[in-house]
């Protein structure tokens, strides 16, 4: 009976042996930054582990140790590993550097300014040491060799040169010789590409003989054509006005610029009355000569009749044109001679 009682419980010993030797715990799932490959791929019932943080990695809180239950599942881990950090990237002069974030595995991007060239990497990682891996670039400026210079002209830089080397932006403006005309870029700088722009042309240019104007004259002797520039002066006869400059030049396209016109006198085209001139009240008969230049006023008297008194009303001459206002009624021979104190510029004024 004995022996029967001890065989049981050895059976039931070595099944209990077989059945925990098969509960294993794998590699536990970890956090990001934890690292994998200092654990073993099965670990016993009651076996721990240390956990660790992987290059590029800081511990950040929790315990390192995990154990393994009886039923094959680890501890709760609390371990955690954060990024390590690099130094805030230094700004680039003539550039800029580009990043979302300075830990570990991030990138910076480097990129220059128009008219620079980037001299280093364009790139630099931030390595699980902490530290960057290439150094920040240097933005040189793009240089330009001696400028091109047409024919027949020069150029005269914004500032002194030194040597014969132009950095990016530098400048100055082209001038032609005398009477020739500039076709084309009147600046010129050293661009991105480190090219100059492109140059103008200096090209004579000429306009025709200059014409007569009606009414008025040229004061020269010659009639000649004449080059880029030069100029020809207009003069208008006696008592004509004129209406613009009185010198013309001879434009780049080959063309006279406008030139002026001679604007005609007026006559005050009444018999009879009173006028206004140059504020000097004069009869019609004494108006001698007959004469109103061009631009000027004169005035003529209309009647109020409601109020009975006279008021001026001035009308302009315009090259020859005068035009008599509506309200100017002029008297007969009778009024005009016998009563001529009763006339609206002779009565009280309104």
């Amino acid at each position: 009976m004995r022996l029967r009682v001890y065989f049981l419980l050895l059976l039931e010993v070595s099944l209990h042996t077989a059945v925990s030797s098969t509960i294993k715990c794998g590699r536990p799932s970890l956090p990001s930054g934890v690292e994998r490959k200092v654990l073993q791929r099965l670990y016993e019932p009651g076996e721990d582990a240390v956990l660790s943080c992987a290059p590029g990695y800081l511990h950040a809180g929790g315990s390192r140790v995990i154990v393994c239950s009886n039923t094959g599942e680890w501890s709760t881990i609390t371990f955690k590993c954060a990024p390590k950090s690099c130094p805030p990237p230094d700004d680039i002069a003539h550039g800029k550097a580009e990043f979302s974030d300075i830990v570990f595995t991030s990138t910076i991007n480097y990129t220059c300014d128009e008219g620079y060239i980037l001299n280093g990497m364009n790139t630099s990682s931030c390595m699980h040491v902490g530290k960057w891996s290439h150094p920040p670039p240097v933005c040189e400026s793009v240089r330009c060799g001696l400028p091109p210079i047409p024919n027949y002209s020069q150029i005269i830089f914004d500032k002194k040169p030194v040597g014969n080397i132009f950095e990016f932006g530098f400048g100055g403006r082209y001038e032609c010789g005398p009477h020739l005309v500039m076709f084309g870029n009147k600046r010129a700088f050293c661009q991105a590409n480190g090219r100059w722009t492109e140059p103008p042309e200096c090209r004579p240019v000429f306009c025709p003989a200059p014409t007569e104007i009606p009414n008025g004259f040229i004061t020269l002797a010659v009639k000649r054509m004449h080059s880029y520039k030069e100029r020809v002066k207009y003069g208008c006869n006696v008592n004509y006005v004129m209406d613009g400059l009185s010198e013309v030049e001879c434009e780049k396209t080959g063309q006279w610029s406008a030139k002026p016109v001679c604007r005609a006198p007026c006559t005050v085209n009444i018999e009879r009355g009173r006028i206004l001139h140059n504020a000097q009240k004069k009869w019609i008969e004494d108006f001698e000569p007959n004469r109103v230049l061009h631009s000027e006023y004169v005035a003529v008297y209309c009647l109020n009749e409601e109020k009975e008194c006279g008021y001026p009303v001035a009308s302009q001459c315009v090259d020859g044109s005068l035009k008599i206002p509506e309200c100017f009624k002029e008297p007969n021979v009778t009024n005009y001679q016998m009563w001529s104190g009763s006339l609206p510029s002779e009565i009280d004024m309104c």
